[in-house]
C-alpha cells in the first residue's frame, strides 16, 4: 500500500505584476495571515481523505513571497492538534544549518504532542541565500550535488567547480555530523561530542555547575567529582521509540541515498524517475549491505507536483495559472530546470516532475513510474496559496479515488 504525502510549500499569492509592484511581498502580513487561517482548511480535509501524512519546508528570507516557510515545526504543532489520525512532519530541515540539539527537541515535543503521529525530515541545503547565512557558524554553504550535475558543472571554470566541489563535501560532513547527534540525542539518556559541536564547551574544561543534585539526579556520568558538566541529556526524547520515521531529501547525489540506506532512512526523491529508480536499486543494496533487506521502492518515496481535471486543457491551464511563476522564477532560477519563455507550461512539464492530465491519463502516467520505482511513499507537491484551498483539496480527493487503488497494487510488500 502506497503511503500519500501531502508538501505544503506556504506561498504568499499573487501575480507576478503584484510581486513588483508590492514588493517584497513576503512581507505582506495581511496575505500571510490569511494563508496560516486557511491552512487548516487542507489539513483537515487530507486527515479526513485517509492521508499517511502532511508536511511542509524549511526555507528562509523569501522576500518574494514564493516559499514563507521559516519554522515547519511550529505549523505541524498546529496541525497536530486538529487531526486524529494523519501523521505531521517536515521534508525537512535543512541540518547544514541547523542546532542539532533543537532539532532533536523540537521535533521530540512535535511527537508527544502529535500522540506518536509525526514524521521527521532532513535536508542538506540547496539554496544559497539562506543556507550560507544561517550556516555560517559552521562554516556550511549550500550545495547542488557537483557529482549528480556534470552538465552544468562542465560550464564552470577550473576553480569555481574545485570551489562547488569543496563546499558540497564540508556540507555533508557537517549533514552527516549533525544528524548522528539528533540520532544520539534522541536515543542515548546523554551525549558528549568533539567535533565542530563541542558537549560540554569548552570540551577539555567542561562547564562548572553549582547544582550539585545533578550529580544524583541527571544522567549518569553528566557530572563529574569537582563539579563541573562532561555530558548533557536532551530532554524529552520521543513518544515513538527508537525515533520518528526519518525522511531525508534526494535529488542529484547516489552518496545521499548510500548513507540512508544502512541507518533505515526514507530517500525521497525530488528527480526524473530514471535517477530515481537508478537510486532505488543502490538504496536497496546499501541497505542490505547494512542488515537491512527491502524490496525495491520500499522504504523510499517519489516527489512529484501535478494538476489532474476534466480535460488534459484544463490541468494544463491550472499549471500556468498556479505553478508557472514559482517554476520560472524560484525552480528555473537555482536549480539546473530550465524555463522557456516561449513555452512557459512545456518547461513545467518538460522537467520531468509534473504528472498532469485527467484523472485516467495521471493514473496511467503514475503506473508507469511505479512500474520503474514502487515507492512506499508518494509526496504530492502543490502551492498553497497561490493554488487555492478548495483546488488543492480537489486534487486530493481525485489522486486518492483514481490514482492511489492503483499504486497500492503495486506496493503490497507494505502493510
Amino acid at each position: 500500500m502506497v503511503n500519500v504525502i501531502l508538501q505544503l510549500y506556504p506561498q504568499i499569492p499573487g501575480t507576478r505584476e503584484e510581486r513588483i509592484e508590492k514588493r517584497p511581498l513576503g512581507r505582506d502580513a495581511e496575505r500571510y495571515q490569511a494563508l496560516v487561517r486557511e491552512l487548516p482548511k487542507i489539513v483537515t480535509a487530507a486527515d479526513d481523505l485517509g492521508l499517511w501524512g502532511i508536511s511542509s519546508i524549511e526555507h528562509h528570507f523569501h522576500s518574494e513571497g514564493y516559499e514563507v516557510g521559516p519554522n515547519p515545526g511550529l505549523l505541524n504543532a498546529h496541525w497536530a492538534a486538529i487531526t486524529t489520525r494523519i501523521r505531521v512532519g517536515q521534508l525537512g530541515y535543512t541540518m547544514s544549518a541547523q542546532n542539532p540539539f533543537r532539532v532533536a527537541e523540537d521535533v521530540a515535543v512535535l511527537d508527544h504532542l502529535a500522540g506518536g503521529r509525526s514524521f521527521c525530515g532532513f535536508a542538506r541545503g540547496y539554496q544559497a541565500r539562506w543556507t550560507n547565512i544561517l550556516g555560517q557558524h559552521l562554516g556550511a554553504r549550500a550545495t547542488l550535488s557537483p557529482q549528480g550535475t556534470p552538465e552544468q558543472m562542465a560550464q564552470l571554470d577550473a576553480a569555481t567547480q574545485a570551489t562547488r566541489i569543496s563546499d558540497d563535501q564540508i556540507n555533508r560532513e557537517i549533514f552527516e555530523e549533525n544528524v548522528e547527534l539528533v540520532q544520539q540525542a534522541w536515543t542515548q539518556d546523554s551525549v558528549d561530542s568533539k567535533g565542530r559541536w563541542q558537549v560540554p564547551y569548552p570540551y577539555e574544561d567542561g562547564v562548572d555547575w553549582t547544582m550539585s543534585a545533578t550529580r544524583e539526579m541527571g544522567a549518569i556520568g553528566e557530572m563529574d567529582a569537582e563539579g563541573r558538566i562532561r555530558r548533557v541529556s536532551v530532554v524529552p526524547k520521543p513518544l515513538t521509540q527508537p525515533h520518528p520515521p526519518v525522511f531525508v531529501s534526494s535529488n542529484a547525489s547516489k552518496e545521499t541515498v548510500e548513507y540512508c540506506g544502512p541507518r533505515g532512512f526514507i530517500p525521497t526523491y525530488f528527480s526524473k524517475i530514471e535517477r530515481a529508480a537508478e537510486f532505488g536499486g543502490a538504496y536497496v543494496d546499501a541497505a542490505a549491505a547494512g542488515g537491512r533487506i527491502y524490496a525495491l521502492g520500499q522504504n523510499q518515496a517519489l516527489v512529484r507536483w501535478g494538476q489532474i481535471a476534466d480535460t488534459a486543457d484544463e490541468a494544463r491551464r491550472m499549471v500556468a495559472e498556479y505553478d508557472v511563476d514559482i517554476f520560472r522564477d524560484l525552480y528555473a532560477g537555482t536549480t539546473p530546470m530550465r524555463f522557456d519563455p516561449a513555452d512557459p507550461v512545456g518547461s513545467v512539464l518538460n522537467s520531468g516532475l509534473w504528472v498532469v492530465g485527467t484523472p485516467e491519463q495521471v493514473r496511467e502516467d503514475y503506473v508507469r513510474l511505479w512500474q520503474q520505482l514502487p515507492a512506499e511513499y508518494v509526496v504530492l507537491i502543490y502551492h498553497f496559496a497561490q493554488q487555492p484551498a478548495d483546488s488543492v483539496i480537489r486534487q486530493l480527493e481525485l489522486f486518492m479515488q483514481h490514482v492511489k487503488p492503483a499504486l497500492d497494487e503495486l506496493t503490497d510488500y507494505a502493510t
